[in-house]
């Protein structure tokens, strides 16, 4: 099945032309389309979708183990009907879903090769594009499928509306940025701020040729930040990963560096009604009590964890750090003789920014010196995208830069990113290494919520505690899209993107005449 844009808790039939389940949900029945064909032009089938789960939960990465925990069996009923049932005290709402957004390989094609091992050649897929060309570490190109059996069906029309989808890479972001200025490629989503507040001002924009524009996101804003590997003994007292978060100054980074046009994240569901604000609630703490003895006592005697406001006009507000070394202090790390903190063992207070993003250094480097000025022993160590990736994967970092998209409608992939099962699997989500019970346990109640506002509840009473734990530095948010492209492009919307994204790769349309008329004024080749 498939979502849309504008409704984030509906799925539509795609290969699953109807479905049956009990009111228990305990299974479901996808009673699969005939007509649904893989690329190569051979039938999806049952089979395929059995396989598919038994290849993602024995080869797939790590996430898909967890994923698949609640289920029972998987199994094809005939030909085009597969029936997955669930263990019964899963997470019963939303298994169903989760089955249903489950990718659908070809069992015959991966007969002759390893579903593990990395390959170029094109596979077999049964989407609405195939993959045309791949240049590693250059671009990839998808051509639409002529014979694309579902492109009629209601879920698809006004979609897919491209011959060709075409991704240009770039090692280095200002290069990229150079590129899309010389025309090399026409649509742009801006993420650095120097560059859309100083930068747009090149010939094509001001002869008109490439269209700026701020277009308001209505999702929750994501969980971007700085993440402690808990792993790592040197973060084993909350206090000293509060303090550390306390020496980067957000306020002045906002003012000198992003041109205001950021706000301070605080919560792990920014820009949604699911964030925690102000002491519990009491249907918050129904779920909390029983769970106090695994919780920071902060959770219940202070409001919900919020940053604390810095002097936007000094990097190294002193107010801040002094607080900060008073934590130190009280976590047992002094400041010796040559100015280094040091524990009762002597040993020195050590760590290392992972980065791999020369944008990002501007940023690092002032939270790195009011670091020093703490006596921390500190590095930012910058290394290329897959160095990070790969340390990341083995957990070999102490604190890195990561974002997750956080749901509408929040369950079963909480446990990838904060259960206790994960901590320890290789390449998971959870590269803080988060493994309490509490947690655990306020994820099974959000899984299991039956309504709204039941899980909104829940959500915020996790959002609470998360941040009580101090598991990271939030950085920022910015509840909009700026986008910019050459003026070829038209949409179904004006002011206002849908709620789940822009869908420019699916929804937007291309205008030849406007593409022609560029292409005479020689602003794109």
């Amino acid at each position: 099945m498939t979502g849309t844009l504008d409704e984030p808790d509906a799925l539509y039939g795609l290969v699953a032309e109807t479905i049956e389940y009990p009111e228990s949900r305990e299974w479901v029945i996808f009673n699969m389309r005939p007509e649904a064909m893989f690329s190569d032009g051979t039938p999806v089938t049952a089979d395929d979708v059995v396989f598919s789960f038994e290849v993602l939960r024995d080869k797939g990465a790590p996430t898909y183990k967890v994923l698949f925990k609640d289920f029972a069996t998987v199994e094809a009923l005939d030909s085009h009907r597969v029936k997955f049932t669930f263990k019964k005290d899963g997470a019963l709402r939303e298994l169903p879903m989760t089955a249903a957004g489950l990718p659908i390989f070809s069992k015959t094609y991966y007969a002759t090769r390893d579903f593990a091992e990395s390959t170029l050649e094109p596979p077999v897929g049964s989407g609405a594009y195939l993959l045309e060309t791949a240049d590693p570490g250059r671009s990839v190109t998808y051509k639409r499928r002529d014979d694309y059996w579902a492109k009629d069906l209601n879920v698809n029309v006004g979609s897919n509306n491209f011959d060709r989808l075409s991704v240009t890479y770039y090692a280095d972001y200002t290069t990229a940025f150079e590129g899309f200025k010389a025309g090399t490629y026409m649509f742009r989503e801006e993420y650095l701020s120097a560059l859309w507040g100083t930068a747009y001002d090149f010939p094509a924009i001001q002869k008109g040729w490439v269209k700026q524009e701020t277009l308001p996101d209505g999702r929750p804003a994501g969980t971007q930040g700085w993440f402690y590997n808990l792993r790592r003994p040197i973060f084993a007292d909350a206090r000293v990963r509060q303090a550390i978060g306390m020496a980067f100054n957000f306020e002045w980074s906002n003012e000198s560096l992003f041109y205001g046009l950021y706000t301070r994240t605080d919560s792990f569901w920014e820009n949604s009604p699911m964030q925690a604000e102000g002491m519990p609630s009491e249907a918050e703490l129904a779920l909390l009590e029983p769970l106090k003895a695994h919780l920071p006592p902060e959770v219940f005697t202070e409001a919900a964890f919020v940053p604390e406001v810095a002097d936007p006009k000094n990097a190294s507000d002193r107010k801040s750090l002094r607080r900060a070394g008073k934590l130190l202090e009280e976590a047992g790390w002094a400041v010796g003789s040559d100015g280094l903190r040091r524990n009762a063992k002597g040993e020195v207070l050590r760590i290392e920014f992972l980065n791999d993003s020369p944008s990002f250094e501007r940023i690092v480097n002032p939270y790195v010196e009011n670091l020093k000025r703490l006596g921390v022993d500190v590095v930012a160590t910058r290394v290329d995208p897959a160095e990070a990736e790969e340390r990341e994967k083995k957990f070999d970092f102490d604190i890195t830069t990561r974002r997750y998209a956080m749901s509408f409608t929040p369950g079963i992939e909480l446990r990838g990113i904060f259960g206790s099962e994960a901590a320890d699997a290789e390449g998971s989500s959870n590269i803080m290494g988060v493994k309490n019970p509490a947690v655990d346990a306020l994820i099974k109640v959000i899984e299991d919520a039956k309504t709204r506002e039941d899980l909104d509840v829940a959500v915020k009473a996790l959002d609470r505690v998360l941040r009580a734990m101090h598991i990271w530095v939030p950085q920022w948010y910015k509840p909009s899209h700026n986008i910019a492209y050459f003026d070829m492009y038209e949409r179904p919307y004006t002011d206002n993107a849908p709620m789940n994204g822009m869908g420019e790769a699916s929804i937007w349309w291309f205008n030849p005449e406007k593409e022609a008329a560029l292409k005479a004024a020689g602003a794109i080749r």
